[in-house]
This record gives C-alpha cells, sequence and structure tokens, in this order.
C-alpha cells in the first residue's frame, strides 16, 4: 500500500464516495406505462376507496361475529377488595339473661381475592349469534362484490370514453391533414386563376371548424381521464396512459345473445336471499325465546383478615363453591309474540322485494339486450359505411385533381369520410359499453381480475 502513488489516493475516495452520491441523488420515477383495460380494472379493484372500505367493512363485521361468539366461551374475572374499619360494626346478641346486647365484631383490616367463572349451557341470545353468523358474513362479502361489479362497469365504461375520445380526436388530426393539403391545392388553383377565391375559402373554413372540434377532443379528453383516474382511485397528479388492440376490441364487441336470463346469479337476488337467512333467525329467536336460559357459575374466594395491617396477608380463609342458574320467563307482557309477529312480516316484505327484484331484472335485461342489439346494428353499419365513406373520397379526389368534379364535391366527400369514421368508432365503444350493462343484468360481468 505504501507504494501507490499520492495521485491514486483522491480517485479511490472518489470510486468508494460514487455510490453513496448515487445513493443520495433523487431518482426520477419510471416512465408510466400505458394501462390495458384489464390492468385498469386490476389497479382499481386494488385501489379504489369503496373496495377497501367494503374490506374494511367485511372486517368489522367478522369482529362483531367474534363479539357475540364469545358468550360461548368461558367468562373468567378477577376481583379483590380491601378494607380498613376506623370503628368495627355493631351486632346485636342476647346475653345469658335474654338480654339483647350491642357487641363489636370483626376485624380491623380485612381482604378478599376472588376469582369467578361463568360458562353459558343454553342462551337464546348467544344461540341467535351462532345462527347468525354464517350469513352475516356471506351478507357482508356480497356487498364487496356489488361494489366490486360497480366498479368493474364504471371503470370499463370509462375506459371506452377515453378511448373513444382518443380516436376521435385521431379522425380529426387525419381530417385535417386532409384539409391541409386541399387547402394547399385551392390556394394553387387560385393563385394559377384556375378557379376563383370561393374553393379557397370554403377549404379554411372547414379546416378552421377541424382545429375546432380538434381542441375541442384534446380537453375532452383530458376531463374523461380525469373521471377514468377518480374510478381507479389512481391520484389525481399521475399521469395516464391507455393501451388496446383495435383488432381485440371489434372481436370483444361480439356477445351471446341467445343466453336465458337467470336472475339467481344477480347479486341483488342473493342478498335478498341472504338476509331472508338473518331475518329466520330473528324469527327462531323469538319463537324459542320462551325456553330458559341455563349457565354454570364457579367461584373461588380467599379472605384475609388481621388487626394488624402489616399481618393482615399472614392467614388466608377459603371459601369456593358451583352452581347451577335456570332462568325461566314466565310472562313478558306478550313482547316476545309481538317481536315474533314483527320478524314475521319483515319476512314477508323481503318475499316481496325478491319478486320486485325479480320483475326490474328482467325489465333492465331487456332493455340492455335491445339496447346492444341496436348498437352492434348500428356498429355493422358503421363498419360498411366507412369503408364506401374511403372509397367515394378517393375517387372524388382523384377526380377533382383530374377536373372532373367540383371542389364542392370534395368537401362533401371529405365531410362524408370524417363523419363515418366518427360514428364508426362512437357506434364500436357503445356496443362495448353496452356489452358491460347486457353481461351486468346477466348477472355474469366478471370481477376477478
Amino acid at each position: 500500500m505504501k507504494k501507490i502513488p499520492q495521485a491514486i489516493w483522491p480517485l479511490l475516495g472518489l470510486l468508494l464516495l460514487t455510490p453513496l452520491l448515487a445513493l443520495a441523488q433523487p431518482t426520477a420515477p419510471p416512465p408510466a406505462s400505458p394501462y390495458s383495460l384489464e390492468q385498469c380494472l386490476q389497479f382499481a379493484l386494488q385501489n379504489q376507496p369503496l373496495i377497501r372500505q367494503a374490506r374494511i367493512d367485511e372486517e368489522t363485521n367478522e369482529a362483531n361475529i367474534r363479539i357475540g361468539l364469545a358468550g360461548w366461551l368461558p367468562q373468567l374475572a378477577l376481583n379483590a377488595t380491601g378494607q380498613h374499619f376506623f370503628q368495627l360494626p355493631y351486632t346485636v346478641f342476647p346475653n345469658a339473661e335474654g338480654v339483647s346486647v350491642p357487641r363489636q365484631i370483626g376485624l380491623n383490616n380485612t381482604s378478599t381475592i376472588g376469582l369467578a367463572g361463568t360458562q353459558a349451557i343454553y342462551n337464546n341470545d348467544v344461540l341467535l349469534a351462532l345462527r347468525s353468523s354464517r350469513p352475516s358474513r356471506q351478507l357482508y362479502q356480497q356487498n364487496s362484490t356489488t361494489v366490486r361489479i360497480d366498479v368493474v362497469s364504471s371503470v370499463s365504461k370509462a375506459f371506452y370514453d377515453v378511448l373513444l375520445s382518443q380516436r376521435q380526436l385521431d379522425v380529426l388530426s387525419e381530417d385535417i391533414v386532409r384539409l391541409q393539403r386541399s387547402l394547399k391545392d385551392a390556394k394553387a388553383r387560385y393563385d394559377a386563376g384556375i378557379v376563383d377565391k370561393i374553393d379557397y375559402k370554403q377549404a379554411e373554413i372547414s379546416l378552421n371548424n377541424s382545429i375546432v372540434a380538434r381542441k375541442q377532443a384534446v380537453e375532452a379528453i383530458k376531463a374523461k381521464s380525469a373521471s377514468l383516474k377518480e374510478l381507479m382511485g389512481r391520484a389525481g397528479q399521475q399521469p395516464l396512459a391507455l393501451q388496446y388492440d383495435t383488432l381485440q376490441l371489434m372481436r370483444d364487441a361480439a356477445v351471446d345473445t341467445t343466453v336465458v336470463l337467470e336472475a339467481a346469479n344477480r347479486i341483488e337476488i342473493q342478498q335478498l336471499q341472504t338476509q331472508k337467512a338473518l331475518q329466520e333467525a330473528q324469527i327462531s329467536y323469538y319463537r324459542w325465546g320462551f325456553l330458559p336460559s341455563l349457565s354454570a357459575f364457579g367461584n373461588y374466594n380467599a379472605a384475609f383478615q388481621n388487626n394488624r395491617f402489616g399481618d393482615l396477608y399472614s392467614q388466608r380463609f377459603p371459601s369456593s363453591f358451583a352452581r347451577l342458574q335456570l332462568s325461566l320467563p314466565i310472562f313478558q307482557g306478550t313482547r316476545r309474540l309481538q317481536n315474533l309477529r314483527r320478524v314475521r312480516l319483515g319476512d314477508q316484505r323481503l318475499d316481496q322485494s325478491i319478486l320486485a327484484a325479480r320483475n326490474s331484472i328482467n325489465t333492465e335485461f331487456e332493455q340492455a339486450l335491445a339496447a346492444y342489439k341496436g348498437y352492434y346494428a348500428d356498429y355493422l353499419i358503421g363498419q360498411r359505411n366507412l369503408a364506401l365513406s374511403k372509397e367515394v373520397y378517393s375517387v372524388v379526389d382523384l377526380q377533382y385533381r383530374e377536373g372532373i368534379k367540383t371542389y364542392l364535391d370534395v368537401i362533401v366527400a371529405q365531410t362524408t369520410l370524417r363523419t363515418a369514421q366518427l360514428n364508426y368508432y362512437s357506434a364500436l365503444f357503445q356496443v362495448l359499453s353496452s356489452k358491460v350493462d347486457l353481461l351486468r343484468a346477466q348477472g355474469s360481468l366478471p370481477v376477478n381480475y
């Protein structure tokens, strides 16, 4: 080490400090990768506040269930008392002649330490906690499923809404390129004296209108992206880029419309049926409320007494016992019967709620199916019109350049092409959104990602 030249030492120090300096420097966040629909749904199902609240509600309900079931476990309590008499209490005793004479009994210092235990053998309250634990747990899980369905539906629609605005922006950008080229051609023809300035002015008007429409589309994307990030539970400052496959979206647009509706698949029906299970537990509780409750008790006490405080715990006087307690309600002023009638009426009301829910679900399904079929037909026609409008514009543009068609025909063809493109993408994403509504109405919307 002594042979190392002095100039090497600063270099070695720099090499040793370089990793520490690198750690001290703040690292730039990695670039935000584009999110697919599945990734958006995965993120939302992990970070959406409503879903987190539903999980917290499940855990809270689980704690309440355990609190109710704790009544079946032994209840133990340790009690300790200490007491000092400044004046001992008097008790009246008869003497040998039969005359009552007051006398002081006891010691100045007393202390008792006791251990008491209780075990419920049969109790209608804790039996209710046992009967209702399973449906209560199931109900909160179904509530979480309902929230997941809402989040998946909302995020999917918002995702398609952002994509629609992005595609509209692309269409408008392509239209602006065409209009700029047309404006350039019209200006050249006007400068050459071939046409008057009407064509040039019309091209400029159309270009200005498209520029304004593109600006509106850009702002719409910002607003819709903010809405999507909110639904995902993503911070508003974080950028969000989306990725998609147009061919895959076209394949996803199709759905089997011959599936028969099964109302039992809907989470709303399942929740009502779970509520009926809870109601049946309440009915059983009041129906068997006339039965006695039986409990076992055990107690162990250690008593300490002495006139001298320092010698209080020098001698122990133990006592212990065990007992059974039977409590039989004889008359409660018809309270139990009225409660039983009340919960039975609640059960009948739930039956009517299930019937109303089935009717509402059937109507919702028919409306969703009709909307999907209408949008899908519009999508197929829009696909055909787009192909035709592209062909018409190509022919008209070529004929205009050859002097066969007027510039008005070009404007009409351009407007028709732009309208066909916008209508096609609008129909495509309307079909995808209506598919989400249809799957939800069927009760088959996937919520596990």
